[in-house]
C-alpha cells in the first residue's frame, strides 16, 4: 500500500507528460496512486480524462474455472501481433489475511516480460461486488491516457447478478465451458442477458454443442431488435478461435458506434461536454488563476494551421482549454480584438463525427467549418456557427485521435522517463 502521498501540481503535470510519452514506469506509478486512493489519485484521474476516451475496453467475465485468464492472455497476444498497445486489468479475489490480490491472473499470464506494449495490472477485489474492483474504471482511464488502444478487463469468477463490468466495458464477453449443467440455467436471469459476445471455451473437451444450444434457446426467448450476440468456440490453451473472437468483438464495437451506443458512458451517441474554450491574451498569465483553484495544465501545444497556442486543464468530466493567438490575424486574435478575453466556444464530444458533419449539413445547419479537421492533441473537430446554436460557437469533436495525415494514433510507446 502507498501511504497518503502529497504530489505537487508540477509532479502531476510531469507525470502526464510521461504518460503521453508512453513511459511504462510512469504508468505503473500513476496506476498505483489511483488504485491505492492516495491524495493525488483524484487529480491524476481528472487529468487523464483529457487524454482518454479513444480506447476499446473489452470486459471478459464468467464463472470460476472457465479459463478467463488463459483466454485474456491469448487475446493480448493476438492484439500485439495486430500492432496494438494493450492494457490488462485482472481483478483477483482478495486475500482474507492481507486484503491484497492473490495474483493468480498475473501468475497465469506469463511471457510478456520485456514487452512494453503489454501493461498488466492485477487488482484486489477488496470485497467489491459485481466481479470488478472499485478503482477499475479509474485505472482504465490512466491506461487510456498512456496510449493503450485496447484494454482487457478480466473479472473475478462471477455469478448470476454480478454484472458491474458492463458499466466500465464497451464490449462484454461472457466465457462459458462445457459441463456446467444447471449453472447455465442459473446465469440466464443475470449476466447472460448483458453479454455482447458468448464464448464457449474448452470446446475440445466435448459438450460444446449443448452449451451453444442452451445459449441459442435463451436468445430465442429474448426480444431483440438490434445486436444479437454471436457464439464463438475457443480453446484458450492453444489459441484456437481467438481470432474469430476478436473479429466478433470489433464487429460489436463498430455496431455500437454506428448506433450511438456507449454503455459505459450511460448515454446515447456518446454525447458529453468535452471542454470550454477560453480566449486569453497570455496563457502564462491566465493559468495562474486556474492553478490557484487547484487545476493542472496537463499539456500545452501549438496548432500551426490555426495560429493558436493551447493549454488543457481537466475539470471533472470535461476540461478548460486556454487559447492564446500566435498571430493577431488569426481566429483567436480577431476574437480578442473584437470582444476581449472570454468564452470563445463550447465543445461537445460525439461518436461518428463524419456522420454528424454530413447530417448537420444535410439539415441546413450553418457550419463554420468546411470539413472535419485535425486540431490540438490530434482530435478531429468542426465548428457550428452561432447563428444555428442560439448565439454560441459550438465545436464538435471526436474521441478518436489522429495524426495530421489522418491516420489513427495508436499510442506507440516511446523512450524517456518522466
Amino acid at each position: 500500500m502507498i501511504a497518503d502521498v502529497t504530489v505537487s501540481r508540477f509532479d502531476i503535470a510531469r507525470m502526464m507528460q510521461g504518460l503521453r510519452a508512453g513511459n511504462v514506469r510512469t504508468l505503473a506509478r500513476a496506476v498505483s496512486l489511483v488504485e491505492d486512493e492516495a491524495g493525488a489519485g483524484t487529480e491524476i484521474v481528472a487529468a487523464c480524462r483529457a487524454l482518454a476516451g479513444h480506447a476499446l475496453r473489452i470486459g471478459v467475465t464468467g464463472p470460476p474455472g472457465a479459463g478467463k485468464s488463459t483466454l485474456v492472455d491469448q487475446m493480448a497476444r493476438w492484439l500485439r501481433k495486430d500492432g496494438q498497445m494493450v492494457g490488462v486489468v485482472a481483478v483477483d479475489p482478495s486475500s482474507p489475511y492481507t486484503g491484497g490480490a492473490l495474483l493468480g491472473d498475473r501468475i497465469r499470464m506469463q511471457g510478456f516480460e520485456g514487452d512494453a506494449g503489454v501493461f498488466i495490472r492485477s487488482m484486489a477485489s477488496r470485497g467489491a461486488m459485481g466481479g470488478v474492483a472499485k478503482a477499475v474504471a479509474d485505472v482504465c482511464l490512466v491506461m487510456e491516457a498512456a496510449g493503450r488502444g485496447t484494454i482487457l478487463i478480466e473479472t473475478v469468477g462471477v455469478g448470476q447478478d454480478e454484472v458491474e463490468v458492463v458499466g466500465v466495458a464497451d464490449v462484454t464477453v461472457l466465457v462459458l465451458v462445457p459441463g456446467m449443467g444447471d449453472e447455465v440455467q442459473s446465469l440466464k436471469a443475470g449476466v447472460m442477458e448483458v453479454a455482447d459476445v458468448f464464448v464457449v471455451n474448452k470446446s475440445d473437451a466435448g459438450g460444446a454443442e449443448r452449451v451453444e444450444a442452451e445459449i441459442l434457446t435463451m436468445q430465442g426467448l429474448a426480444a431483440r431488435d438490434g445486436w444479437v450476440p454471436p457464439i464463438v468456440r475457443t480453446v484458450a490453451t492453444s489459441g484456437e478461435g481467438v481470432a474469430e473472437l476478436m473479429v466478433a468483438v470489433r464487429r460489436c464495437a463498430e455496431w455500437k458506434k454506428e448506433h450511438g451506443l456507449r454503455a459505459r458512458l450511460g448515454v446515447n451517441n456518446g454525447l458529453r461536454l468535452d471542454h470550454l474554450g477560453v480566449a486569453v491574451k497570455s496563457i502564462a498569465e491566465a493559468r495562474g488563476f486556474y492553478e490557484a483553484l487547484g487545476m493542472v495544465v496537463v499539456y500545452e501545444e501549438t496548432v500551426e494551421h490555426e495560429k493558436v497556442r493551447t493549454a488543457m486543464m481537466p475539470l471533472g468530466e470535461s476540461r478548460v482549454e486556454l487559447l492564446e493567438p500566435t498571430e493577431e490575424e488569426s481566429v483567436i486574435g480577431r476574437f480578442l480584438g473584437k470582444r476581449g478575453e472570454g468564452l470563445h466556444h463550447i465543445a461537445v464530444r460525439v461518436d461518428g463525427i463524419d456522420e454528424m458533419f454530413e447530417s448537420l449539413r444535410a439539415q441546413g445547419v450553418r457550419l463554420a467549418s468546411d470539413a472535419v479537421r485535425v486540431g490540438a492533441g490530434g482530435h478531429r473537430y468542426f465548428f457550428v456557427h452561432p447563428a444555428s446554436t442560439g448565439g454560441v460557437l459550438l465545436e464538435i469533436v471526436s474521441p478518436q485521435r489522429v495524426s495530421s495525415a489522418g491516420t489513427p494514433i495508436a499510442g506507440d510507446a516511446r523512450e524517456g522517463e518522466a
